[in-house]
């Protein structure tokens, strides 16, 4: 179990940097998609913070202390944090799929090895996850179609 926690930790930073970066674009974005990015990002980042604390909760079930600070989420993070400075709506793009699918495979990750150790409560909410982040990758992949 302790792999699944260590793997569950390395999301929860991963969210929780994220969830940073998606408000930081939120407030920096510009181009001719602002109004849809904008409103988009909220969305996102007010999703990925009640996944913060889904994660965080789930470590606690299984008996085990999440990471809690900031310093631990970046040392933990693969996740690039966003520079604090005006971005573009297609760079906006750009990154966030690439994050996304970084969550995609951790997650996919985390559902293999919790099944292999019989851990069906953490497999079943990887499946949540990886619905969603199926579902974000396609409509954002749309929308970069010329």
């Amino acid at each position: 179990m302790e792999n699944i926690v260590k793997d569950l930790n390395i999301f929860l930073s991963d969210l929780n940097v994220f969830y940073r970066k998606l408000q930081n674009y939120h407030w920096n974005v510009y181009g001719k998609d602002f109004f849809v990015m904008h409103a988009k990002l909220e969305e996102y980042y007010d999703e990925v913070n009640k996944q913060i604390d889904e994660i965080a909760e789930h470590i606690l079930i299984l008996g085990k202390q999440p990471l809690g600070t900031m310093r631990d989420y970046l040392d933990n993070t693969s996740i690039i944090e966003a520079k604090n400075e005006k971005i573009s709506d297609c760079q906006v793009f750009e990154n966030i799929i690439k994050d996304f699918q970084t969550l995609q495979n951790e997650v996919i990750n985390i559902k293999k090895e919790a099944d292999e150790q019989n851990l069906y409560g953490t497999s079943s909410l990887m499946d949540e996850y990886i619905l969603n982040y199926m579902q974000k990758l396609w409509m954002l992949n749309q929308s970069t179609q010329k």
